[in-house]
């Protein structure tokens, strides 16, 4: 699969892609807020910047988009281009080492996927 943009054009799609307060996220955090939970979010201190944190009960929530985290990766990375596999498998290494890292400091992660 080649890629029809130039490398110029490819960087400004990728730059409009939204990295924190998604529409998933939004209504996450509003469902929770309407349930009184009360959480903080991206807290930077902690590996990986969990888009929701419940401090005192050492819950980390991620919400990951499907493509860029590679939601049953093995299933589809065939086809894409060497780039796209290579930053998705960089990707998800980045997270297994977060999410191991966040259970060592003894915090449950939750993690939920776009879909």
């Amino acid at each position: 699969m080649t890629d029809n943009l130039t490398p110029a054009q490819r960087s400004h799609c990728v730059s409009r892609v939204k990295g924190c307060d998604t529409k998933l996220e939004c209504r996450v955090r509003s469902a929770l807020h309407a349930e009184d939970f009360r959480f903080r979010k991206h807290v930077r201190s902690l590996p990986g910047r969990p888009d929701v944190v419940f401090p005192t009960e050492k819950v980390a929530v991620s919400i990951d988009g499907d493509f860029w985290h590679g939601w049953r990766f093995p299933k589809w990375e065939d086809s894409l281009s060497e780039f796209w596999r290579k930053k998705i498998a960089q990707t998800r290494v980045r997270d297994r080492r977060n999410f191991r890292r966040l259970r060592a400091d003894g915090s449950c992660v939750i993690r939920i996927w776009e879909q």
